[in-house]
């Protein structure tokens, strides 16, 4: 019976089994329901506008964005300064080879010289011709008098120096213009004035040697002089009655006060009459030895030339005289140009010129009457605390003791001499 059931179910009709099967895949239909995407807006980006067209290969047409002909400008300038900045830094490098290899080779060459001069009259006994070590000698103080004078005009040192200070201005001012440029608030003036820095410091410290060097042994120490000059007389600032530091405070406006534009004005008088004069007398002082080296130098070699001519068996004097100038030429090339004379002059020289720099900004600002154009007096004071190395308070406390020594009775120049 069981059998006979299990038989029933596997012969069932194809019908049965059809709709079994159609009511298992049966699936409910959906309602319909619209469903609108968002139109996306059409972009006409430069990107975008480049893409199209090299996809319809067109001709790409204002796909950069222009600027404006004053940030172009001064793109072009912040390019020249760049460019300068790796100029001078390239030379300065080729300048510091030259003094170390003429200081070795006219060292070699001098004591070259002098064992040759030395040694002539002993090898000359032995039968030795004399004839060759005297000709030797002398050719070779010779060429080391050739050579001192040389180098002694141009001064490696010195100009490796002014490079080196060349290249850390155009790097100020590379910063300067990048500024100007992120800002955006470009006027003509800014892109006039960025050009004035670059042919003054272009005139300040220039590349070639040749008609264009500065002068090594001027007859007095001028400070540097690397920025555009001023057509304002700021000497009428510094006659000004109202340049006592009193300690009053006064009206403010814009971080000034009358108490900080007293504090600025003996401030520049404590710098003008200590700060660069005493560089000024350092660069004199340096400027007098590095003279008389540089002729010693020259004068010894050629004296120790002549007197290698008349080196010989019968006679020591020559030879003494020739080995002794020799090497004292050696030693004196050696301290002009070992210890870099020139550029110590040099370091003096700018110094100078950056305490002059400083005074100059500070009678130009406080030249403007409307404190509001200043810029603003806290910023300053800081800055002008940091140029000369001292806190806020040694800087006010620095003007308030002058406005004191002042009011005594006693001149700046005295007052720095006892201060410093």
């Amino acid at each position: 019976m069981a059998s006979l059931q299990a038989l029933s179910l596997f012969s069932a009709s194809p019908s049965s089994r059809t709709s079994i099967t159609k009511a298992a895949i049966h699936i409910p239909k959906l309602p319909n329901l619209k469903i609108s995407a968002p139109k996306l807006p059409k972009t006409s980006t430069p990107s975008v506008k480049m893409i199209e067209q090299l996809c319809l290969n067109q001709p790409i047409i204002n796909v950069i964005p222009t600027e404006s002909p004053l940030k172009s400008q001064l793109r072009a300038i912040l390019e020249a300064v760049a460019d300068r900045v790796e100029m001078h830094n390239n030379i300065r490098q080729q300048r510091d080879n030259w003094n170390s290899l003429f200081l070795n080779s006219i060292n070699m060459i001098t004591l070259t010289a002098s064992v040759l001069a030395a040694s002539a009259p002993a090898v000359g006994s032995l039968g030795a011709p004399l004839l060759a070590l005297k000709m030797s000698s002398a050719l070779l103080f010779s060429a080391a008098t050739g050579m001192l004078v040389m180098v002694n005009k141009i001064q490696p040192s010195q100009l490796a120096e002014e490079q080196r200070n060349a290249a850390r201005l155009f790097k100020q001012l590379q910063t300067q213009i990048q500024s100007l440029i992120l800002d955006g608030a470009l006027t003509q003036m800014d892109v006039d004035s960025a050009m004035e820095k670059v042919l003054a410091l272009d005139k300040a410290y220039p590349l070639p040697l040749l008609g264009a060097m500065l002068e090594k042994f001027p007859k007095t120490v001028k400070p540097a002089s690397w920025w555009p000059n001023s057509s304002e007389n700021y000497e009428s600032q510094a006659k000004n009655k109202n340049t006592h530091f009193d300690g009053k405070q006064g009206r403010e406006s814009n971080g000034w006060s009358d108490e900080l534009e007293a504090e600025m004005r003996e401030v520049v008088e404590i710098v003008k009459s200590n700060d660069a004069e005493d560089y000024v007398r350092l660069g004199n002082l340096v400027l007098k030895v590095n003279k008389t080296l540089a002729i010693t130098g020259p004068v010894l070699t050629g004296i120790a030339a002549l007197s290698s001519a008349f080196v010989g068996d019968w006679s020591s004097t020559g030879m003494v005289v020739a080995a002794a100038a020799g090497s004292l030429a050696a030693a004196v090339n050696t301290l002009e140009h070992g210890g870099q004379i020139g550029m110590v002059f040099e370091m003096y020289r700018n110094t100078a010129g950056f305490f002059g720099l400083l005074e100059e900004s500070i009678r130009g600002t406080l030249e403007e009457k409307d404190w509001e154009k200043r810029e603003n007096g806290e910023v300053f004071e800081r800055k002008v605390a940091l140029k000369l190395g001292r806190s806020l308070s040694q800087l006010r406390q620095l003007a308030s003791k002058s406005a004191a020594a002042r009011e005594e009775g006693i001149s700046i120049d005295e007052f720095a001499s006892k201060l410093f």
